[in-house]
């Protein structure tokens, strides 16, 4: 069983290389999904490391539907990937109604080629995961990586089965999510070829910092933070305001 390890940065990179893993998928950002790495990440893990990089490309967190400018910059890393000699590439695009944006995920795969291409978790959004997984393997990808739609891969398993008895020798289902050393035996014994796991340590960096960087209100995948026009202007006319 190839184990396949989400890395969210450079030390974690060189961690599951050093461990034994077979693949890395380098991504960044963790809390909110992954998304994709920077480029300084992306070369010093592409420089160092000698087992295969799997990159994720998702132009930020929240849902998988992009607009036409997020979808051009997804296909412009896919190219920067290709450039450094990535082994393959995690993405993938939804409708706003959650099911597989089949002509985007297309244009992704085919610019890819012939590097491998991995759907990414957005799958377990999808309200008919037996149809999109038939719809994949139709498009053409390499792998999905689901939990088989619950919070853990654990809970998943049955749907992980059938979603792999479904597309048989036509892709691989690849589960992750949970998966840890109490539990990665069970997926080797239901045949699952692939599996994906963090394989985290959570430790103390710093002491509590006098005010907080990050942004409760923007943890909800519901949620897309962009700035705005008009309180842009708004302020623009404060500051340029001459008061006497």
């Amino acid at each position: 069983m190839l184990l396949e390890i989400c890395a969210n940065s450079y030390e974690s990179a060189i961690n599951a290389q050093k461990a034994g893993a077979h693949r890395v998928e380098l991504c960044s950002e963790l809390a909110i999904g992954g998304i994709t790495p920077s480029y300084g990440l992306l070369k010093k893990v592409m420089n160092d490391l000698e087992i295969p990089v799997h990159v994720l490309i998702r132009p930020r967190s929240g849902d998988f539907t992009y607009s036409r400018e997020e979808f051009e910059i997804m296909k412009e890393n896919i190219l920067l990937c290709k450039e450094l000699g990535c082994a393959g590439i995690v993405s993938g695009v939804l409708l706003q109604d959650q099911t597989i944006d089949q002509e985007r995920t297309q244009e992704l795969i085919e610019l890819a080629k012939p590097l491998s291409f991995t759907f990414h978790r957005g799958f377990d959004w999808t309200p008919d995961p037996q149809e999109a997984i038939l719809q994949l393997a139709v498009l053409g990808v390499n792998r999905v990586l689901t939990s088989g739609q619950e919070t853990t891969a654990e809970k998943g398993i049955l749907l992980l089965q059938e979603l792999q008895e479904l597309v048989e020798n036509e892709l691989i289902i690849m589960p992750g999510g949970g998966i840890n050393p109490k539990n990665a035996l069970l997926f080797k014994e239901s045949g699952f070829q692939e599996i994906h796991c963090s394989a985290t340590n959570i430790h103390q960096s710093i002491n509590i910092p006098k005010i907080s960087m990050n942004s409760t209100s923007l943890f909800n995948e519901t949620r897309i933070a962009i700035s705005n026009k008009e309180k842009i202007r708004q302020i623009l006319e404060r500051i340029h305001t001459n008061h006497e």
